[in-house]
């Protein structure tokens, strides 16, 4: 069977095998769950549903970003692949401060 073109695309561009491609996107998956289950009993702990405003779900959004790089680290760890999600997160905190 032949590999799709998306993967192939993929592991040329974070230079890995499809092994390692897959669990990478495994571990995208797993964050953003965790992150989506997370969600709702956190922000009902703080503050009800009928009082949020579009100013309280942009701080969430704000606030969860550092919680969201965590568990991406976790989970790399988990499935073996942290030196790919800490470089990940290097670059990317790179890319927004502007530092080379």
């Amino acid at each position: 069977m032949k590999k799709p073109q998306w993967l192939d695309r993929l592991e040329n561009r974070w230079q890995v095998n499809t092994v390692r491609a897959i669990l990478i996107l495994v571990v995208f998956a797993c964050t953003g769950f965790t992150v989506f289950f997370l969600k709702a009993p956190i922000l009902n702990l703080i503050v009800p549903e009928s009082e949020r405003t579009w100013v309280f779900t942009l701080t969430y959004y704000i606030l969860i970003f550092p919680i969201y790089n965590i568990i991406l680290l976790i989970y790399g760890f988990i499935f073996g692949q942290f030196q790919f999600f800490w470089a990940f997160e290097k670059r990317m905190f790179r890319r927004m401060t502007g530092r080379k």
